[in-house]
């Protein structure tokens, strides 16, 4: 079993709903079966995505099953989620 699970938003772009459900089962599916890492590809670009991924992590159902949420150091465009 991989340890990381890799969403990426670009093909979703332009739809709060859509981004917000692949985030929301995501961080839900690495809960549930013990994955530690999520990498929610957002881009480098200064839109939507990069705005939009920090404002649903911060949301409280979210925000319980993550235990820390930083961008990728040598990649900006690459949010890591550390899962509970």
């Amino acid at each position: 079993m991989s340890q990381k699970l890799t969403v990426d938003l670009h093909p979703i772009f332009r739809s709060d709903r859509d981004i917000d459900s692949a985030v929301r089962t995501t961080i839900l599916r690495a809960a549930a079966k013990n994955v530690p890492l999520v990498e929610i590809i957002t881009g480098k670009g200064s839109g939507k995505l990069k705005s939009r991924v920090p404002a649903m992590l911060k949301q409280p159902h979210i925000k319980k099953l993550c235990r820390h949420v930083e961008v990728d150091p040598g990649n900006d465009g690459l949010v890591l989620v550390h899962v509970r």
